[in-house]
């Protein structure tokens, strides 16, 4: 039975990453006989250039109908201006929302071809392997009241609300308990409990669920000792699992552990598996159309689609397999190159990716 991808470039470097992931999804999918088929459409400014919205109900159709989505990435200066309810990253929220993708994965593994491409010591990151759970339907970005209001005395106040739910921490803790099953058995829950009443209720869920998972070691971090042991001694986590704001942050910071947000990939997942894949790195537009954009990232994502939601494991383990063979053979991007490799072009990655397979 065929499956099909729906393909969103996007703005910025998007389109030139996705080219890429493409490319090697292509060669895969032929050479193994996959038979997965494509569909494409636009989110976020280049949607709003298309249509005059950052997600048409076009395109929204044609993820309801998608067994996976590959995603390349969102904004850029052109659309800055515009009103907030239309700005290319609303398409972004609201195709998450609307999917109810409220598991976002995010691994942090170090390839041992880039220890010195990392800004902290080989020997702090060296074997690193770390899986982000956060929670992304959620939280303080979609909370309920917010805007910009005028106050009594002509002054402006914005003001967001930080809420969760019962239901959606636990079938968040439920997803990183099961993930660390299949890992190193340890979940740290990151919160805010000291000063913040909706992170006091997110702890009581996880120790609540965690009588359910005997073999799993639970343990909690306030977001502001996580950030700094990320840092300190990353090596000390196994699964980490927070809420949807805390985890925006904590999951770019986990990246520049690997030496390149280039290089790690995400999976955003509804309840049955289905899912939309896109690197953690954002659009870029500086680097725009020059060539230079690591692709990396956007090529492992289509690794993660094929096992989470393709149910295509031996596929995926081909792709990051060939990724590692050219991290081998000593090619870099510029956001990865140190003295001595040899540094290529976007396409020239994605080309040496496609030969490895």
């Amino acid at each position: 039975m065929s499956k099909t991808v729906l393909i969103l470039p996007g703005d910025g470097i998007g389109p030139e990453i996705v080219a890429e992931a493409k490319k090697v999804l292509d060669a895969i999918n032929t050479s193994g006989s996959l038979g997965i088929e494509f569909s494409h459409g636009k989110l976020g400014g280049a949607s709003i250039d298309e249509y005059g919205v950052p997600l048409s109900d076009e395109t929204l159709a044609l993820a309801r109908a998608s067994d996976a989505i590959l995603l390349g990435a969102v904004g850029g200066p052109k659309w800055d201006q515009l009103d907030a309810a239309i700005r290319p990253e609303k398409g972004l929220l609201k195709i998450r929302s609307e999917l109810e993708l409220f598991a976002n994965l995010r691994p942090a593994i170090l390839y041992p071809q880039l220890a010195e491409a990392s800004t902290l010591k080989p020997e702090v990151v060296s074997g690193l392997d770390i899986l982000i759970v956060r929670e992304l339907t959620g939280g303080i970005y979609f909370g309920q009241p917010r805007g910009i209001r005028t106050l009594e005395n002509g002054e402006r106040q914005g003001y967001n609300t930080y809420v969760y739910a019962e239901h959606e921490i636990e079938r968040i803790g439920r997803n990183a308990f099961e993930m660390a099953r299949k890992r190193g058995k340890k979940v740290c829950s990151v919160d805010k409990a000291n000063v913040l009443e909706a992170t006091v209720l997110w702890r009581e869920v996880m120790d609540r669920l965690s009588a359910e998972y005997p073999d799993v070691e639970l343990s909690h971090m306030y977001v502001d000792n996580a950030a700094m042991q990320l840092v300190r001694a990353p090596k000390q986590f196994d699964v980490i699992v927070t809420g949807n704001m805390f985890g925006d942050i904590l999951s770019d910071a986990a990246a520049m552990l690997t030496g390149s947000i280039g290089m790690l990939p995400s999976a955003s997942l509804d309840k049955n598996g289905c899912g939309m894949y896109e690197p953690c790195h954002g659009s870029a537009p500086d680097i725009a159309g020059q060539g230079i954009a690591n692709p990396l990232a956007t090529i492992l994502s289509v690794a993660m689609m094929l096992r989470y939601s393709l149910d295509m494991s031996e596929a995926a383990e081909q792709i990051e397999e060939a990724v590692s063979k050219v991290l081998d053979q000593g090619l870099r991007t510029a956001d990865i190159y140190t003295d001595g490799m040899k540094k290529v072009s976007t396409s020239e990655m994605g080309d040496a990716v496609v030969a490895a397979l």
